[in-house]
């Protein structure tokens, strides 16, 4: 009987300590996931700072997802092109992400516009337009809470001088008017010009299949 018991005893006791095993595990894995959500809202929360109504410079983008480099050249433009620079254009990860998946830009999406100049227009490969020296900077925010009157919720903001030397640490929203009325009557995609790149174009709701390298056909075809 005394043998019985002791079994039983120990029994129990392994019982106990495999719920404990599996209680901790699993806390320890509920543990985890809440550290990732904390640092996937502390990314998001630090993609931009508005202080008083001013866009702080924000930083890191050339790590951000690029989507393309347009160019209006003065040569092809009488002289006298509204937008003579390369403009490199980049969006912040957490709204790519969410670009893929739904097609959409998401509240508090963070356009980035590096400015450069032209620079030599000839290389070893020929004739044509190539980099310079940075020029400027310039950002769009999508955001109902910091612009809820402004067409989209979409603010933007220069932190270019006139002299093209420096930049500005922070910088208040530009002339609505004047800017949405150029994205309001051309832009493809809630005021953004997507269909002159080829990466948003492509990613738009598409999920993996928009990352690059996972489609052999090309569509459409690039030339005719």
């Amino acid at each position: 009987m005394k043998k019985h018991f002791t079994i039983v005893k120990q029994a129990l006791l392994l019982g106990l300590a495999s719920s404990l095993l599996v209680s901790a595990t699993v806390s320890g894995k509920g543990h985890k996931q809440k550290k990732v959500s904390k640092a996937a809202a502390a990314t998001e929360s630090s993609l931009f700072t508005i202080k008083d109504g001013k866009l702080l410079r924000p930083t890191g983008y050339r790590e951000w997802v690029y989507v393309g480099t347009p160019l209006t050249p003065n040569d092809m433009n009488a002289g006298k092109a509204n937008f003579p620079e390369f403009h490199s254009v980049y969006i912040d990860p957490v709204s790519w992400k969410t670009w893929k998946e739904t097609g959409k830009f998401r509240e508090n999406t963070i356009i980035i516009k590096e400015m450069t100049s032209v620079g030599s227009k000839s290389a070893t490969s020929g004739k044509g337009y190539f980099m310079g020296e940075y020029a400027g900077l310039e950002a769009s925010i999508k955001s109902a809470k910091y612009f809820p009157n402004e067409p989209g919720n979409w603010a933007y903001f220069s932190f270019s001088t006139e002299d093209h030397k420096t930049l500005k640490k922070e910088a208040t929203p530009m002339d609505a008017a004047a800017c949405n009325a150029c994205h309001t009557g051309a832009a493809a995609d809630d005021l953004v010009f997507t269909q002159y790149y080829p990466a948003l174009r492509a990613a738009k709701g598409k999920g993996q299949e928009g990352i690059g390298g996972k489609l052999d056909k090309l569509e459409p075809a690039p030339y005719k």
